[in-house]
């Protein structure tokens, strides 16, 4: 399962308005290869749920995942934070071994 905070959440409802997505907009997550430590996450809106997805449904949103992604993102939990230390959208994974300093990369 993935979950996603209350930060995250208000953030996925004002983007998905500012970027004119409909409700149905569902939210993709997946894991590519790339960045500093191997593994990348991706994340954008998407309407379709594939016949090959996951879905998982937290706070309202619902978070699509490929099941190949999925082995990567088990237990992961989707915050968002505006903070100094940087803006955006981070993954706590439990998976990850090992991260890079900007959070955006993985190995496991």
């Amino acid at each position: 399962m993935i979950t996603v905070t209350d930060t995250a959440k208000n953030k996925i409802v004002e983007l998905r308005t500012k970027e004119g997505q409909s409700e149905d907009s569902n939210i993709r997550v997946a894991v590519q290869g790339g960045g500093c430590s191997g593994l990348m996450y991706d994340l954008e809106f998407d309407a379709e749920i594939k016949e090959k997805d996951e879905v998982f449904e937290d706070k309202g949103v619902k978070i699509l995942v490929d099941r190949k992604s999925l082995l990567y993102l088990l237990g992961t939990t989707l915050d968002f934070s505006d903070g100094l230390n940087g803006k955006g959208f981070q993954f706590i994974n439990p998976n990850a071994s090992r991260t890079c300093g900007c959070g955006e990369s993985f190995s496991v």
